[in-house]
This record gives C-alpha cells, structure tokens and sequence, in this order.
C-alpha cells in the first residue's frame, strides 16, 4: 500500500496532466505492474483515496518515515472509504475498549450485517467480495501495525505520529483522525 502510494502522492504534488499520468503508469510501469492495464487500475484507486485529502497529507506519504507514510495512507484510505473508517471507529475501537485480544473474521462478518440492518440500500455483495473485502480491510491494518504478522489477528497498540495528528488536524480531517487514532488513550471521540 505505502510504496505505490509514494510513488502516485508524487506526481500528485507534480500536478502532472493527464497524458503525463498514462506516460508514468503505463508505459514508464512506475508502479512495477505485471501490465499496464494492472498499474492504471491500482493508480487510480490510490489517486482517488489521496485526493479525498489535502496536498499536506501526499507530501507525507511521498517524504514521511514509513511510519508517517503508512499512517497518512490509513487516514486518506479511511476518508475514501467510510465502510473501512466504521468498522475502524465502531468494531475495532470496541474491541481495543473491551480489552479484547484479537479481531476475528467474524467481527467483520457481523459488521457487514449490521451495515446492511441500518441501511437496506447497501449492495448485496457475493461471499467472494465480502472475504476480499476483509482481506483487504485485515490487510491494511496489518500494516499500519494494529494487527499482528501472523494469522492470529492480534491486535496491538499503535501511536500515531504527531507529524499525522497535526496534519490531520490542520485540514479538521476530524472523521479520519478518530479512526487512526484507535488504539490511543486520548484518541477523539
């Protein structure tokens, strides 16, 4: 997730035109794609997470310690994607409260449900969109370190750097820095 997304909070920040872009992903592979075809789908994807944020959060991403990095993508990811971020504010920060050591597949099968009990216009995804769904869901939290390496899905504290919270609060990116902050104490409610 952190290096294609340096790689496209670049030539956000470039403000490259539209013929540049395709030059870059496609035929320059700056993503390193198996095709172009690959590399113009994931590029889009993480150009429309960054630009749900400020150019302050990209030049984060492009410069920032992986650490900076992987949490500023957290937060454009959260922003982009309010199914992630609720799952995040509602099921993950329940679970850090109840001092709960794990998050299990179940946890995001519930959430789905419940998604879809509070509102009846949510598609009906296939069983295969829901697991790759959590896949990804699990997969990005894994990263971002609130979920351990292995299969046990054990979840750990994680300290979002300040350089992210003063970021986030300078763009009043309230929603996201709530979800990030998780696992925090004093994170905002």
């Amino acid at each position: 997730m952190v290096p294609e997304s340096r790689v496209v909070a670049d030539l956000l920040l470039q403000g490259v035109d539209p013929g540049r872009w395709q030059q870059a992903i496609a035929v320059e592979n700056v993503l390193a794609k198996r095709s172009p075809s690959t590399a113009l789908t994931k590029a889009n994807l993480i150009r429309a997470r960054l630009r749900a944020m400020p150019a302050s959060l990209w030049t984060l991403i492009r410069d920032g310690s992986r650490s900076v990095a992987t949490q500023a993508t957290l937060a454009a990811t959260v922003s982009y994607s309010p199914l992630f971020g609720d799952f995040l504010d509602l099921v993950v920060r329940d679970l850090y409260r109840r001092f709960e050591p794990r998050l299990k597949r179940a946890h995001w099968d519930q959430y789905l449900a419940d998604c879809k009990t509070r509102d009846a216009q949510m598609p009906d995804w296939s069983e295969a969109t829901r697991t790759t769904l959590r896949t990804r869901a699990f997969g990005m939290l894994r990263e971002a370190g609130f979920l351990s390496a292995d299969r046990a899905c054990r979840l750990q504290t994680v300290m979002i750097e300040a350089e992210v919270k003063q970021a986030l609060r300078a763009a009043e990116r309230w929603y996201a820095l709530r979800c990030i902050g998780l696992s925090e104490r004093d994170a905002p409610r």
